[in-house]
């Protein structure tokens, strides 16, 4: 579903990273390395924030290297996700969806059981329901690639291990090709089917 082709990108003249990838439909591939090591970089490079120096990025075949990002079949979950806190849950799922359906977004809600914080403000909400109506949002927008970048750091253990088993449950059902990056190993013995490792810019399996 998605796949990086000797991607090289680079912050100065010679490319410092280069990246050779693949991540499947229904699947979660983690990429685990220190920090400043070049992980959210290389979610950029997929997600359209940044722009190859040179090779292929590819989703479901087709090359994606001169799409905006807001063309790109791709969705992004933070580390501590930006909600507009004024606002509902509901109106938090279904913002930025030019006619989404009331019928959808309930359903997204009750799948990701918030139907009870539906009507609540986001600034009420904890950080485990922030968390959970970011992938309500994310469902709603069925977009078959979804980059993790720390999603999980700022949940206690208990919220942490919940809303991990939840984001594989989405990926298997949604057949989404998940991308997680982070350097905690918890995580990545808790969900990942496959795992690289970036050290001195580059990925090995």
């Amino acid at each position: 579903m998605l796949a990086l082709d000797h991607v090289t990108f680079g912050y100065g003249t010679t490319p410092t990273y280069h990246f050779t990838m693949e991540a499947a439909a229904g699947e979660i591939t983690a990429i685990r390395g220190q920090s400043g090591s070049g992980k959210s970089t290389l979610l950029d490079l997929v997600a359209g924030f940044l722009t190859p120096a040179s090779g292929e990025i590819r989703i479901a075949g087709a090359i994606v290297n001169d799409l905006p990002p807001e063309q790109r079949p791709v969705s992004i979950l933070f580390q501590s996700e930006t909600l507009f806190e004024h606002l509902t849950a509901e109106w938090n799922v279904a913002l930025g969806l030019q006619g989404a359906d009331p019928t959808r977004v309930a359903s997204a809600l009750a799948e990701l059981d918030l139907t009870d914080l539906a009507q609540q403000q986001a600034s009420t909400l904890s950080g485990g329901q922030k968390q959970r109506v970011a992938l309500a949002r994310t469902l709603l927008r069925d977009k078959p690639v979804l980059l993790l970048d720390e999603p999980f750091s700022a949940l206690d253990d208990e919220t942490r291990a919940s809303t991990r088993s939840l984001v594989q449950s989405l990926t298997r059902k949604q057949e989404w090709a998940t991308v997680l990056v982070t350097h905690h190993a918890d995580d990545i013995a808790a969900i990942a089917d496959r795992v690289y490792r970036l050290e001195g810019g580059r990925l090995t399996l």
